[in-house]
């Protein structure tokens, strides 16, 4: 039976469906009525400094099930607002929780009565307080719900199968052979789909894999009689029986049991899974509070990544149907192709078919997926006032598509390899018009209570640059379930016995006395990345839309980035969307306003030069509309993605060589010439480095006015060697003609007036300093946009000045060192000033110190406090101070510094932290400073000293690791002692500054 002749179609053209589906969505993607989660303000202004709740970061809020007290809830409703978070999502997790005595799942289960009066004292609260609560939309995860057994239609289900090997001309005779891995626990049923036979083919078999020849392949269902199979093998070479199971898979979701009876994880390739959910919420999760508080206080609808997990091949009974339908041909015959055993293919036929044939089986899956799954829940969401964010990946199935169905898709700092997994997600977000990317954020193996707000900042500083606008903390534990151990319940730890995923922030915390900072710097970040529309210089086309693979873009990941350019990823459904249109040049000019499309082999299929009929016509459409498009490949030898209609392959060709013809068009057969056709279209970044450079850079624009967001990062955290400092000037292109540069700096909320740059036209060349992972944000717009007082009066373009500043008393100049230094003005004009003297730096290395030592109270949730005072004379990690070996708390740092008349007058000073582990907080005089980076801890002082005795102190906050060490050794005592404190060097750095005349 060749499956090359096609059955007979239903008249639906190929990807119709999904392509439908993105379209339907999209469309209520421009729809301004839905729920305000999902968009954010359009200008930063005034906003910048205090960012609205909107926009601040949210926790994952980890609850023991409905093992919880309202009065309880209440009040970490009050501690996470009061921490300056925006909201929060409730999910039931306790994998630190294997004793089944402890959870009462009957009493207080997810969904049960208990469940619910804690969403509603959640809800009620943060109604009050003006948060937003997201829920999740099943216990734990994947997506379940009780009610159903592994039997029943709306559970998860799988393609089992069993096979027997026949020589030539042998016969069979006997029981269908049965499926090679035993059905799950609960699972009582298995129905037989089909019985296939086929001929071994050695040539097209593989490491793995059996090879069959694909014209062989025939049904013997009909020789099935009372379960037994009788068949006589031909004499032309050996010969496999293979027999497919449909059964439940029996997938309960994580960490449970959750609910009583037990929840299954639902089918989410058919509208009976998804209405198993929206069913049981209904009945049982809706109460009239609330339904009522979700209008005032609900967020988002939540889905965890798509965690199907099986011994056989995800199965839905309608994927047969579905797949005539978007193919025209049958996928029986096919099935050998794409049946699987613990996620390994069994059989291949010929190497291209192969290829082909499971792109169309996955691309059906995500025809299903995205109708039945997503698009319904979000439409159902909607009517409950919410939005929905989902994490819509874990399977070979389009999550660049299912990203434009989504109101916010959201990535994840653990399970996304780099950055091209969020540039994925960020592809379809903003093709659909939508404003968010989430992430689930800050989840490290083994972090459990010795992971640092600093680790957590250089995790996300990428990420923002790739698109992420949202974080997600992970997580926020609930305080108390009987029988855990000091600082209380914690959702992932004990893992296994041992240091579990995460972190549990709160007040069980030292750090969580300076929380504010961090939630502050957070907020305006996503301030700025929530504003306006994205500008992206590349769409790096995809014929497979995975992500959470690591897998990036040639050219554009490896060389590309170091030198400024930006690239998302779009899949062909995209390209039928409402904003896949081309005006001057620009692919969706009024989103992401791509310059270019660039296009490679498909690297998820051996990156054969690949693309489907209807995507060739998609791309020839683009370029003749104007858009440039590079080619990587020898493309005169393109083949389809799928299985080809008679006469499609000849039909591409035409097509693609019509493609390559246009005058906007360049093919390149290796990508080291992908520059040099980019820079002959006219396409360039809208940043530029000077050279090769760790800087990371997100682009967006509102109201004439440029966002430019500068991380000094990486595109993976494993990648060596580690990040080094940057010094070097950064070209930004301008929107608006005469728009001038600001500092926003996210720490302290304050807009600064840049006073040395050069301009060109449509850009402006500024210089960039950066440490490892820090970040900075970049305004372009009119003078006077953030209240500065420079109007257009003459800026620096030049100086031997350290820097350069405008001021209340105008433009000045500061040094560290005395002497004269010239400044070229932009008006032409060559200034010099002379510094007569400045003092030199001071080490700070004499310190009291007095340390918060935070150790287990009389319960598992109280914290008792020792103190102890120390004299320093020189700054040591307190893991190499005895009486502070293995403690955790809060240190109060104190050093006295007498200054004479020369740190007075016409000078300021920088206080230089060094090392600090983990955050921390500046008091000079008695005058708390502003909030401290706390990547780069470096306080510009100011006038705040004065002349004779100045009294400086650091409030050092750490991790709770080192305590737990010794309070619970059984779990904690493996771990490193971990270096905390104030370990510098400290330096006070004097300058001198005098105003340009």
């Amino acid at each position: 039976m060749n499956n090359v002749t096609p059955a007979r179609s239903s008249g639906l053209p190929r990807r119709a469906l999904l392509g439908a589906a993105v379209a339907t969505a999209a469309a209520g993607a421009f729809d301004w009525g839905l729920p305000a989660v999902a968009r954010a303000s359009t200008a930063v202004g005034p906003p910048f400094a205090t960012p609205g709740r909107a926009v601040r970061p949210k926790f994952r809020w980890w609850w023991p099930d409905g093992l919880v007290r309202p009065d309880e809830i209440r009040r970490e409703i009050d501690q996470i607002a009061d921490a300056g978070f925006g909201g929060a999502e409730i999910a039931a997790v306790h994998h630190s929780v294997t004793d089944p005595s402890v959870l009462d799942t009957a009493r207080h289960g997810w969904g049960s009565a208990a469940w619910v009066a804690g969403v509603e004292a959640a809800l009620g609260q943060a109604a009050r307080r003006g948060l937003t609560v997201d829920l999740t939309i099943g216990p734990s995860w994947p997506t379940a719900v009780p009610g159903i057994t592994p039997d029943s239609e709306a559970a998860v289900k799988e393609l089992a199968y069993g096979t027997a090997t026949l020589t030539a001309g042998s016969a069979y005779s006997g029981p269908v052979p049965a499926p090679v891995h035993a059905a799950a626990s609960g699972v009582t049923r298995q129905q037989l789909l089909l019985v296939q036979a086929a001929r071994v083919n050695t040539a097209n078999s593989t490491r793995k894999e059996t090879g069959l020849d694909l014209d062989s392949v025939r049904d013997l269902t009909g020789a099935v009689t009372d379960g037994t199979l009788t068949w006589t093998a031909p004499d032309d070479g050996s010969w496999v029986i293979v027999s497919y199971w449909v059964r439940g898979s029996g997938q309960t979701p994580e960490g449970g049991p959750h609910t009583a009876p037990a929840a299954y994880v639902v089918d989410h390739f058919s509208a009976a899974g998804t209405r198993a959910v929206t069913d049981f919420w209904e009945a049982h999760l809706l109460s009239p509070t609330v339904r009522r508080l979700l209008k005032v206080s609900g967020g988002a609808l939540f889905e965890d990544s798509i965690e199907l997990e099986t011994d056989g091949l995800q199965w839905t009974p309608g994927l047969p149907d579905a797949f005539l339908a978007h193919t025209g041909r049958s996928l029986l015959p096919l099935l050998p192709a794409v049946i699987l055993n613990h996620g390994s293919q069994v059989f291949t036929f010929e190497a291209a078919v192969t290829r082909q044939i499971r792109h169309d089986f996955w691309e059906t899956v995500s025809v299903l997926f995205n109708r039945h799954h997503v698009t319904a829940l979000r439409a159902w969401a909607h009517s409950l006032g919410l939005a929905l964010r989902s994490q819509p990946y874990g399977l070979q199935t389009d999550a660049i598509a299912s990203a434009a169905l989504l109101d916010i898709p959201e990535g994840e700092s653990l399970g996304f390899k780099n950055l091209d997994d969020y540039r994925c997600l960020a592809g379809g977000r903003d093709m659909a018009g939508h404003t968010v990317l989430s992430c689930e954020a800050g989840a490290y193996a083994g972090g459990a209570y010795n992971t640092t707000w600093q680790k957590f900042l250089r995790t996300m500083g990428g990420a923002y640059a790739a698109g992420v606008n949202q974080t997600v903390v992970h997580g926020f534990s609930y305080a108390e379930l009987p029988g855990v151990s000091w600082p209380g319940y914690a959702a992932f730890t004990p893992y296994k016995g041992t240091v579990g995923y995460g972190e549990s922030w709160g007040p069980r915390h030292p750090t969580w006395r300076h929380v504010a900072d961090v939630s502050g710097y957070l907020g305006r970040v996503h301030q700025v990345l929530q504003t306006g529309r994205p500008r992206v210089d590349v769409a790096v086309f995809r014929q497979t839309g995975y992500t959470a693979t690591g897998i990036g873009a040639s050219w554009f990941t490896a060389t590309g980035i170091p030198l400024g350019w930006t690239h998302q990823f779009l899949s062909g459904p995209l390209l039928d969307l409402p904003a896949a249109t081309v005006r001057h040049g620009r692919l969706a000019p009024e989103g992401p306003a791509y310059k270019a499309v660039f296009v490679e082999g498909d690297f998820f299929y051996g990156s054969t030069v690949t693309l489907a009929l209807s995507d060739a016509r998609a791309l020839l459409r683009l370029a003749r509309a104007g858009l440039p498009v590079v080619l990587l490949g020898v493309w005169d030898t393109v083949v389809p993605s799928g299985v080809p209609d008679s006469g499609e392959s000849d039909e591409l060709h035409s097509v693609v060589a019509e493609l390559l013809a246009q005058p906007l068009v360049r093919q390149v057969t290796d990508k080291s010439a992908v520059p040099t056709a980019l820079a002959d279209l006219g396409v360039a970044p809208d940043v530029r480095y000077a050279a090769s450079s760790t800087l990371l850079n997100a682009h967006r624009v509102a109201d004439g006015v440029d966002y430019y967001y500068l991380c000094n990062g990486k595109h993976a955290e494993t990648v060596k060697p580690p990040v080094a400092a940057i010094d070097h000037e950064v070209t930004l292109r301008r929107t608006t003609a005469g728009a001038v540069p600001y500092l926003l700096d996210p720490w302290t909320g304050k807009a600064e007036r840049l006073a040395r740059y050069t301009e060109d036209g449509a850009t402006v060349t500024a210089r960039v300093t950066l440490q490892p992972a820090e970040t900075l944000i970049l305004a372009l717009g009119r003078p006077g946009l953030f209240g500065d007082r420079a109007g257009s009066r003459p800026h620096a373009v030049g100086s031997e000045a350290d820097e350069v500043r405008f001021t209340d008393a105008g433009l000045t100049v500061r040094a560290t060192t005395a002497g004269t230094y010239s400044t070229v003005l932009s008006s032409g004009r060559t200034v010099r000033t002379t510094l007569k003297t400045v003092p030199a730096p001071m080490d700070l290395a004499s310190w009291q110190l007095h340390v918060q030592d935070w150790r287990p109270g009389d319960t598992p949730y109280r914290t008792t406090v020792v103190e102890h005072d120390l004299t320093l004379d020189a700054l040591l990690p307190w893991s190499q101070i005895t009486e502070l070996a293995d403690v955790s708390g809060i240190g109060h740092y104190r050093a006295t510094v007498t200054l004479d008349d020369g740190w007075t007058g016409d000078h300021g000073a920088r206080l230089e932290l060094g090392t600090v582990t983990d955050t921390c907080r500046v008091t000079v005089n008695g005058h708390r400073l502003d909030p401290v980076d706390q990547i780069h801890p470096v306080v510009d002082l100011g006038d705040v000293l004065r002349r004779g005795v100045n009294v400086i102190e650091v409030e050092v906050a750490t991790p709770l690791s080192n305590r737990l060490r010794v309070s619970d050794p059984a779990v904690y005592g493996g771990t490193a002692r971990q270096a905390y404190g104030l370990l510098g060097p400290v330096r006070l750095v004097p300058y001198g500054e005098a105003r340009i005349d």
